[in-house]
C-alpha cells in the first residue's frame, strides 16, 4: 500500500462515532472510500464507547480480533464490540464472515457495499461511495445470527445501537439463564468433546471411546456438554481436526457456553498452543483428564508423590505458549537486563523437582522391595488383582477380606494399593493357609506413559505377585478390548507377571449368551458377582489351587 493510503487508514483511529449509533454517515463513507481506492475489503473494530480499537485491510473473517483477545463474559453476554466492513460486491455476507461475528460475539456487524467503479461522487463529496449496507447481528437458536435485506446507509444510521444491545442480550439471558446457572454448579467444568475417526479405527470403537471419555469426565467432576465427531484419514498435524472444525468447535464453545475442549487423543504441546489460540479457551488431551482423575483420588503420600511426578513431566514440555507471564523477565535483583525468562526459570525448577521425586520413587520402590522380601521370607504368598478400571477390583476384594476400601460406579475410584489377608485352604492339606491379596490401580486402554513411569512404585506389585487375578467387567460391552488392554499392559512391564486367573465379574448383570460366549472363550476362568456374593466359593478354590501349584517346589 502507499503511504498515503496507510495514513487514511491511520486516521480512522482518531474517528469517534455517538454511542447511541451502530456507525456515523461520515465514518462509513470515509470507510468506503479507502476501500474505493485500494480495491480492498477494510474491517474497523469499535468499541461501545465510540473508540474505533482495530482497523484491518480485509474480511471480518481475515482481519478478527484472536479469541485470546476478546472479554469472556459467559453465554449470556456480547463482547461489547462491533465491526463496520466493507465489500466490494453488492451481495449479503457470506457465511464465513457471520461465523466470525459468531466466534467474537460481536455486538452487531454491519457490512457497507459499495455503488460500483466509476460512479459519480454527489455533490464533489463522499456521501455517495455506500450503495447499501447490511446489518447483522447473533441470537440465541439454531442459527446463530440473523441478517436484514439491503438497508439504506440513512436506516442503518438510524438503527439505536444500545436498545440493540440491551434487547439482545436480555433474549440471550432469559434463553441461557440454565447455562449459566449450571455454570455455576460447584465450579463443575463445561466441556465440550472433540472426536476424531482415522484409518484403522472401527466406528464401534470410536464411539466406545467417546463414550469413556465422556465418564472420564464425570470422574473428573466434569459435565459433556455436547460431541464434535470428525473423519480425516490421519490427524491435522498442526491442529488435530480440520480449520472448518476448528472453527465450528469455537463457535459451538461459545454458543453452549462450555469453558474447556477436551479431545479424545493425545495432543502434541505445538497442537494445543494453536488449537487454544484458534478457539480462545483451554484446550486438554486424554491424558491431562486422567492425571486430573489421580490427582483428585490419591489419598497415600506415595500416592500422591506419585502422581505429582507424572503431572511435572507431563506439564514440562508444554509450558511454552502457557499465558502471557511465562514470556516476561523475572524481577528482583540479579534478573534485570538480559537475564532469563520467567519460562526458563519455570522449566528449570520443575526440572529439579522431577528429580528429587523421581529419587524419592526410587527409595519408595527399594522400601515396597524390602516388604516384598521380608514376605515372602515369612513364605507368605501374593496375589495381585488387576483389571480394567470400574472393573469391580475393590469390591470384590472387599468381599473375600471384609475390607473397606472405597468403592463406586465410577472410573478410577481407587488409586492407593490396598493389601489385605486372605486365608484359603489349602487343596492338599485342607488346612487354612494366608494370602495376601493387594488391590491395584486401574487399567486402561493406552495408559499414558507418564502415569506408567510415576506409578513403576506400585506397578512392581504386579510383577512381584506369585499370582495375578484379572477381574473383568462382563456387563460392559467391550470387555473383550478391556482383557486385550489389561494384557497389553502386562506384556509391556519388564518383568513377566505370573500365572494369571480370569475373573468375569457382574454375571447378574449380563445376558445368557454373553456369558456362554465368555465361558467358550475362556473355558479356566471363573464367574463371580461381587455385589451379590455369586462364585466365591469356586473363585476362593481356583485361586488356592493355583497358588499351591505356583508356589510347590
Amino acid at each position: 500500500m502507499k503511504p498515503a493510503q496507510l495514513k487514511q487508514l491511520q486516521r480512522l483511529y482518531h474517528q469517534r462515532l455517538p454511542g447511541d449509533r451502530l456507525v456515523s454517515p461520515d465514518f462509513a463513507q470515509r470507510l468506503s472510500a479507502i476501500t474505493q481506492e485500494i480495491q480492498q475489503p477494510v474491517s474497523s473494530y469499535i468499541n461501545r464507547r465510540g473508540q474505533v480499537m482495530r482497523v484491518g485491510v480485509g474480511t471480518p473473517r481475515q482481519t478478527q480480533i484472536p479469541p485470546l483477545e476478546l472479554p469472556r463474559y459467559g453465554a449470556e453476554r456480547l463482547s461489547g464490540i462491533r465491526c463496520i466492513a466493507t465489500q466490494l460486491k453488492p451481495e449479503s455476507p457470506h457465511e464465513d464472515v457471520l461465523t466470525a461475528m459468531a466466534l467474537q460475539r460481536l455486538d452487531a456487524l454491519v457490512v457497507l457495499t459499495l455503488s460500483g467503479v466509476g460512479f459519480e461522487r454527489r455533490g464533489g463529496g463522499a456521501t455517495g461511495y455506500v450503495k447499501d449496507a447490511y446489518l447483522a447481528h447473533l441470537r440465541p437458536s439454531e442459527i446463530p445470527w440473523i441478517v436484514s435485506p439491503p438497508l439504506s446507509l440513512d436506516v442503518v444510521t438510524e438503527q439505536d445501537f444500545l436498545e440493540l444491545v440491551a434487547d439482545l442480550e436480555a433474549e440471550f439471558q432469559r434463553s441461557g439463564g440454565a447455562t449459566s446457572i449450571k455454570m455455576g454448579e460447584a465450579s463443575q467444568d463445561q466441556v465440550l468433546l472433540v472426536g476424531l475417526l482415522t484409518e484403522g479405527m472401527s466406528p464401534q470403537q470410536f464411539q466406545a471411546n467417546l463414550e469413556e471419555l465422556t465418564l472420564l469426565v464425570e470422574s473428573a467432576q466434569g459435565r459433556v456438554l455436547e460431541t464434535l465427531r470428525q473423519r480425516r484419514s490421519r490427524p491435522h498435524p498442526q491442529t488435530v481436526v480440520g480449520q472448518g472444525k476448528v472453527q465450528e468447535i469455537a463457535l459451538r464453545a461459545q454458543t453452549t457456553g462450555a469453558n474447556l475442549i477436551l479431545f479424545d487423543r493425545d495432543l502434541s504441546p505445538s497442537q494445543v498452543r494453536n488449537l487454544e489460540t484458534a478457539i480462545g479457551i483451554r484446550v486438554i488431551d486424554r491424558t491431562e483428564v486422567i492425571l486430573d482423575i489421580f490427582a483428585q483420588r490419591a489419598q497415600s503420600q506415595a500416592g500422591k508423590l506419585q502422581v505429582e511426578l507424572a503431572q511435572l513431566e507431563y506439564m514440562l514440555p508444554r509450558l511454552t505458549g502457557r499465558g502471557q507471564a511465562m514470556s516476561r523477565l523475572g524481577g528482583g535483583i540479579g534478573t534485570r537486563g538480559p537475564g532469563e525468562t520467567k519460562l526458563e526459570t519455570d522449566r528449570r525448577a520443575i526440572q529439579r523437582r522431577i528429580a528429587r521425586f523421581q529419587q524419592e520413587v526410587n527409595q519408595l520402590q527399594a522400601h515396597r522391595s524390602r516388604l516384598r522380601r521380608q514376605r515372602q521370607q515369612r513364605e507368605i504368598p501374593s496375589i495381585a488383582v488387576v483389571g480394567y478400571t470400574n472393573a469391580g477390583k475393590s469390591t470384590l476384594l472387599n468381599v473375600l477380606t471384609n475390607a473397606e476400601v472405597y468403592t463406586a460406579d465410577q472410573l478410577f475410584a481407587t488409586l492407593d494399593p490396598t493389601t489385605r489377608r486372605l486365608a484359603i485352604l489349602d487343596p492338599v492339606t485342607h488346612a487354612p493357609r494366608e494370602f495376601l491379596l493387594t488391590d491395584t490401580v486401574g487399567f486402561i486402554h493406552e495408559l499414558p506413559p507418564p502415569l506408567v513411569d510415576a506409578f513403576r512404585a506400585t506397578l512392581e506389585e504386579v510383577t512381584e505377585a506369585d499370582l495375578l487375578l484379572h477381574v473383568v467387567d462382563l456387563s460392559h460391552p467391550n470387555w473383550d478390548d478391556h482383557i486385550r488392554a489389561v494384557v497389553d499392559i502386562l506384556s509391556s512391564m519388564p518383568i513377566s507377571p505370573g500365572p494369571t486367573l480370569v475373573a468375569f465379574n457382574k454375571i447378574d448383570q449380563v445376558s445368557s449368551e454373553t456369558l456362554a460366549i465368555a465361558q467358550q472363550e475362556f473355558p479356566q476362568a471363573v464367574f463371580v458377582s461381587a455385589i451379590q456374593r455369586l462364585g466365591l466359593e469356586t473363585l476362593r478354590q481356583k485361586l488356592g489351587q493355583l497358588i499351591h501349584d505356583a508356589v510347590a517346589p
